[in-house]
């Protein structure tokens, strides 16, 4: 069964990764290059910063997923374990979007409590 969990949890990993690489060549360019963004606080980079974070915090939980996967196969999986990952996971995102939309998208605020609230509980 451990096995079954590892190949499950390094399959999670590469298909975050491919997901990242493919849809930012593939994707993301090509409709940023399309100039036909909604243009929102004074222009189309917020649009674009707000997708490209968003597409990529995708694989941010999915990478959440596979170390909760690896939790599973070594034994090591609780509560705390889970709400830490979650936790983890989440600061990521609240760094990401504020990083990304320089405070202007305001689910970074959302992601700081859920990363604060998460951790304080499993500690």
């Amino acid at each position: 069964m451990e096995t079954m969990l590892y190949a499950a949890a390094a399959l999670t990993v590469l298909i975050g990764c491919a997901h990242s690489y493919l849809g930012e060549k593939f994707i993301l360019q090509r409709l940023f290059r399309n100039g036909n963004l909604p243009p929102l606080f004074g222009g189309t980079e917020f649009t674009q910063n707000t997708l490209r974070f968003a597409w990529h915090l995708t694989t941010v939980a999915w990478w959440g997923f596979a170390a909760l996967l690896i939790m599973m196969a070594d034994s090591s999986l609780s509560a705390s374990r889970i709400g830490q990952v979650i936790a983890i996971v989440f600061g990521i995102h609240f760094l990401v979007a504020l990083i990304a939309s320089r405070g202007r998208h305001f689910a970074w605020i959302v992601f700081l409590l859920i990363a604060g609230l998460a951790w304080t509980a499993s500690c």
